[in-house]
């Protein structure tokens, strides 16, 4: 089982980006899917969730209105695009395939300076 996230890096505030999660070894339609993020000296949170099947989609509020989170089943691709982002963006973004089992990433580090 392998998951490798990508997109991360410098963005400039307003900005926007979108993280890749890319796996192997299961499959994203009989998982759900969701975007964690840490910032130095922080907790890890929740930042979006997307179900096996589609239906239910989940953001923390500190990204609603302005992120979209979804799947690419074809491609076994999670991603995760945030608009308008902000300083307190800033944080490695981890992300997680959890079912039958959980797996994690290693993480992309997104920062957001000008």
């Amino acid at each position: 089982v392998h998951i490798v996230e990508s997109g991360g890096g410098l963005v400039q505030p307003g900005g926007s980006l979108r993280l890749s999660c890319v796996g192997s070894g299961f499959s994203f339609s009989t998982y759900v899917g969701s975007w964690y993020r840490q910032a130095p000296g922080k907790e890890r949170e929740l930042v979006a969730t997307v179900s096996s099947t589609f239906d239910n989609r989940y953001y923390a509020d500190f990204v609603k209105g302005r992120s979209t989170v979804y799947k690419d089943n074809a491609k076994n691709t999670l991603y995760l695009e945030i608009d308008n982002l902000r300083l307190e963006d800033t944080a490695v973004y981890y992300c997680r395939a959890h079912g039958d089992h959980d797996f994690w990433g290693q993480g992309t580090q997104v920062t957001v300076s000008s």
